[in-house]
């Protein structure tokens, strides 16, 4: 009998276990699903892309290059002069060349010797860059001293074609790109490791959600170690435990999960009919109408009453009590849409746009007509939220 019991009691542990478990992989599942990780909302002060230009000249191509000798023929021949050949512009008779720009970016902690991508773009007449090798171009930051340096094969994802007198192309030949088509040859300083300190930057400035990032990493770090200092900075203090460690702080902290949190708005393109807008956005009590259409959202609350037997309540006497009522409150949502004949009808308070987006889609509304009516709605004062206009 002591066996079954200690059999029973184990299978009910188990049990226990996996109820815990299943709990447990809900909750970081949910908070997976609505929270972001911080290294993709922050960034840190200091570490960043930089620019490099440079111009150069693609050799190779098939007749398709610049036509102007007084542009491209004076690169051709000061780049000859430098490797002993003397050759007179008015000498150089060739569509096989093309001027171009060369651009690129510069990563962070980037050393010497590292491959970067660079992209190509011509600058002349130049009809295809296809088939075409850059020639080794300097690439020069905003101080204009060389940092990279770029050659070889380009890779032209299109191409274009004429002949008796038709043509024909496909997106964008004369400009490409080099993979890992530039060396690094001089870096950036950057004493990132001594740090003590550190500075995050939030890509989308707000409150709210500087807060919760200084409030999530003191609560992963176990101390006052993070302040938000407005609504996109936040200063983060070394723990003394890592020492010198700043890399394994921003490895532990940089997973966090982060609920952002946005003001309301909307951005409207009126050139393409584009509409955006966020969940958040609310409009006050406001009647529409827009032409022969209108439209009616009603918020209501339903209350509905069930026994429940199951409850029971120990009087102070000792007294017990078998028997309840459950009360439960759902709040209803009703979209009712119509065309010329119907009257005027008021939108209550705290409807979202969702549901005058949803009524005025139903009836067929396009999107510039969807535009006209957020921007009346702005102007009345009903629409919480700010409205941007590209």
């Amino acid at each position: 009998m002591s066996i079954l019991n200690h059999q029973q009691r184990l299978n009910r542990y188990r049990e226990v276990f996996l109820i815990v478990c299943a709990i447990i992989l809900s909750v970081v599942l949910v908070e997976s699903t609505y929270a972001s990780r911080l290294k993709d909302i922050v960034s840190i002060k200091g570490v960043r892309e930089n620019q490099l230009i440079g111009y150069g000249l693609v050799v190779g191509l098939q007749g398709t290059g610049d036509s102007s000798k007084e542009f491209t023929g004076l690169s051709m021949s000061q780049m000859l002069k430098q490797m002993g050949v003397t050759v007179t512009q008015a000498q150089i008779e060739s569509k096989n060349v093309a001027a171009v720009v060369v651009t690129a970016k510069l990563p962070p902690f980037a050393r010497v010797g590292q491959e970067i991508d660079v992209s190509v773009a011509s600058i002349g007449d130049a009809k295809s860059l296809q088939g075409g090798t850059l020639l080794m171009t300097p690439l020069r930051g905003g101080d204009k001293a060389v940092y990279a340096v770029a050659q070889g094969p380009m890779l032209v994802g299109g191409f274009a074609g004429s002949g008796g007198g038709a043509s024909s192309s496909k997106n964008h030949p004369t400009a490409g790109i080099i993979a890992n088509g530039a060396l690094v040859e001089k870096e950036v300083k950057l004493d990132f490791s001594n740090r003590n300190a550190f500075r995050l930057a939030l890509h989308n400035p707000d409150f709210t959600t500087a807060a919760r990032v200084a409030k999530t990493i003191n609560r992963e770090l176990g101390g006052i170690f993070a302040r938000s200092r407005d609504s996109s900075t936040i200063d983060v203090m070394v723990p003394y435990d890592f020492d010198g460690g700043v890399v394994e702080v921003l490895a532990l902290i940089e997973r966090l999960p982060i609920e952002s949190d946005n003001a309301a708005k909307v951005v409207i393109n009126e050139r393409t009919g584009t509409v955006v807008m966020g969940d958040s956005v609310r409009i006050n009590t406001v009647a529409i109408a827009h032409g022969n259409l209108t439209l009616e959202i009603q918020t209501k609350e339903t209350t509905t009453t069930t026994p429940d037997n199951t409850t029971t309540i120990t009087k102070p006497n000792g007294d017990q009590i078998t028997g309840g009522e459950i009360t439960e409150t759902v709040k209803e949502t009703t979209v009712q849409f119509g065309e010329s004949g119907d009257k005027l009808i008021t939108v209550p308070t705290g409807a979202t746009l969702g549901d005058v987006v949803k009524g005025l889609n139903a009836l067929g509304v396009s999107p510039r007509d969807l535009i006209s009516i957020l921007q009346a709605l702005k102007a009345q004062g009903a629409l919480q939220a700010e409205l941007e206009v590209l």
